[in-house]
């Protein structure tokens, strides 16, 4: 039999492929064999820069949060079977603090959230070829639904999440800043519902190209046309909706200017204090909602998945085998090359 593996950082640019002690069973856990994982923007960070703000990675952790697997054994009355294809949510809320009473559970106060160095000891990832996790974050697809598909539940749920923040989109002129893995979710979300018109912004031509075959109608490189929004700043802005994805201090200054008044900017992407047009933010009554993680959209995203309401393959730019993670993760923080990269368990 093959000797399972972990994809464990030490440190920055430390990332070790490492034998994998057999999972220890616990109470209401079902043992998962991982088939693929998808690496997120905050993995990359903990690669490149050993944690993210004020989170450090202070001892070797399994990263990953976005798996789907298939169950090797599950407990009795759990309704998981063996054989089954699931995607795993990472999300572990204590579900008695103030905000899980309250239907909140994003913002628990004592949330585990695996792949993360928050807390200490840090909670291992998705990164591993076995793990027992919670039988309620582990949520079947019909069969015939895909592992490479049912691992975009995570930040399709994010995006989920993200537009229960805005308008409804039906009808409206929406701009989606940065065309990374969230952007072209959020992309084929907008077109999705309805959306009368889907523009989309980022400095890499590559990423742009993605972003059309999600469902993009103009896909703008604002480096090498810095004036192509032109058209949408005229008459106080144009923009119904904007899905700012990117964290750049100069999309979001655009975005804003483009904007019509009344208009709104649901900040998806994450980054450190920023400067802010208050001025035209004020001036035209913009509402700038943030967004955070997600809830029940897990299940929703699994659901859409599993339906084949929508389609997430394109954004799935390469898939490696895990021996190869460090490779990997070289490649996915290229936007030259790539926007979503996956890891194959299975290989």
């Amino acid at each position: 039999m093959t000797q399972d593996i972990a994809c464990r950082l030490h440190a920055a640019h430390d990332l070790r492929i490492e034998p994998l002690l057999d999972p220890q069973p616990t109470e209401g856990a079902a043992l998962v064999r991982v088939l693929r994982g998808g690496i997120c923007g905050s993995d990359l960070h903990y690669y490149h820069d050993g944690g993210f703000g004020p989170v450090r990675v202070r001892e070797p952790i399994v990263l990953g949060h976005e798996a789907a697997g298939v169950v090797e054994a599950a407990p009795e009355g759990s309704g998981l079977v063996p054989g089954q294809l699931v995607a795993l949510s990472p999300s572990r809320p204590c579900g008695e603090c103030e905000y899980c009473r309250a239907g909140q559970e994003r913002h628990c106060l004592a949330m585990r959230f695996n792949g993360s160095a928050m807390r200490f000891p840090h909670e291992n990832g998705f990164f591993r070829n076995r793990l027992y996790h919670p039988v309620e974050q582990c949520l079947p697809l019909p069969e015939g639904a895909s592992a490479q598909a049912a691992a975009g539940a995570e930040p399709l749920a994010v995006c989920l999440h993200a537009l229960s923040m805005a308008p409804d989109l039906a009808g409206q002129r929406v701009l989606i800043t940065g065309a990374g893995p969230i952007g072209a979710i959020c992309t084929a979300l907008a077109r999705l519902r309805g959306a009368a018109e889907v523009v989309v912004t980022d400095v890499q031509d590559f990423t742009l190209e993605i972003a059309r075959r999600m469902g993009a109608d103009r896909a703008v490189n604002v480096a090498g046309q810095p004036d192509a929004l032109a058209d949408l700043a005229q008459g106080k802005g144009r923009i119904d909706v904007v899905l700012e994805c990117s964290a750049n201090p100069h999309a979001i200054a655009q975005a804003i200017g483009v904007t019509r008044p009344q208009g709104t900017v649901v900040q998806i992407g994450v980054g450190g204090t920023l400067p802010l047009p208050l001025n035209l933010i004020v001036a035209k009554e913009l509402r700038l909602v943030g967004t955070h993680r997600f809830d029940s959209e897990f299940a929703q995203a699994v659901r859409m998945i599993g339906a084949g309401e929508i389609d997430l393959s394109p954004m799935v730019t390469q898939v490696l085998p895990a021996a190869e993670a460090q490779r990997a993760f070289d490649l996915a923080g290229d936007r030259a090359q790539a926007v979503k990269v996956q890891l194959d368990f299975g290989a």
